[in-house]
């Protein structure tokens, strides 16, 4: 069942010089994981934040769950989609598991439920452990778990997600795929983005985007990715 639709976006960049989407149409189901790869400045990010709501598109219509983005009349609508920011603004100390909490405490949830959402949330990415702490004192790989925690902490029914391994130590870059790959599993859609070859692990399709337009699909037998480590020491074979 489709769950997000992307029908003929185009999007000006944010200088307005160039397209950053140009035409781009995809649909994602319910429960799959799919990669856009692209290389820098080739609108990845862009098609990421307009699938996601956060921005609107200049020509096109995305649709989530069969109704259009762009209707604000349904304040649940954007509600299903959980965008992931890995950067945290400056919070006077707060705690990670009170960051979360926030999040639903500004939707209106009680406390108490916002809290045990917020330590659920942590539980399921494996990130229990930096609920007392604050971001500061978390490992690149911790704060990306974290992230994606506070975008799921709300129990959408698609994630978004760019780039999730940036700043995260080679060995760690696999664990948090495969934390992607098991929340699709749960019958969460997700998207996500990557530049490098080995981005798309676990991956049931994936979206190669070249100057805001959308160049092809590769489903993953016709990929056949390495992990990390494995290129790494190929590499250092080798040399």
């Amino acid at each position: 069942m489709i769950l997000l639709e992307l029908e003929h976006v185009s999007k000006r960049s944010r200088r307005g010089v160039c397209d950053a989407l140009d035409d781009v149409s995809l649909a994602i189901d319910v429960g799959e994981l799919v990669t856009v790869w692209g290389e820098r400045r080739s609108g990845r990010s862009a098609l990421l934040r307009v699938a996601a709501g956060v921005e609107p598109p200049d020509v096109g219509i995305v649709r989530f769950a069969g109704r259009d983005l762009a209707d604000r009349g349904d304040e649940r609508l954007a509600e299903g989609i959980g965008y992931c920011r890995t950067a945290f603004r400056a919070s006077a100390g707060q705690h990670v598991v009170e960051l979360l909490a926030a999040t639903q405490l500004a939707r209106g949830v009680p406390r108490s439920a916002a809290r045990s959402r917020a330590w659920r949330a942590l539980e399921r990415v494996a990130a229990k452990e930096c609920a007392t702490r604050i971001p500061e004192e978390c490992s690149g790989e911790e704060l990306v778990r974290v992230a994606i925690a506070r975008a799921i902490v709300g129990e959408p029914r698609l994630l978004v997600i760019d780039e999730p391994t940036i700043g995260v130590d080679l060995a760690a870059r696999d664990g948090i795929l495969r934390l992607l790959r098991s929340i699709a599993d749960d019958g969460v859609a997700v998207l996500a983005s990557t530049g490098e070859g080995t981005g798309f692990l676990g991956s049931d399709r994936v979206l190669a985007l070249h100057k805001g337009r959308l160049r092809g699909e590769m489903a993953p037998a016709e990929l056949a990715p390495v992990t990390e480590l494995e290129r790494h020491r190929r590499a250092r074979d080798s040399a």
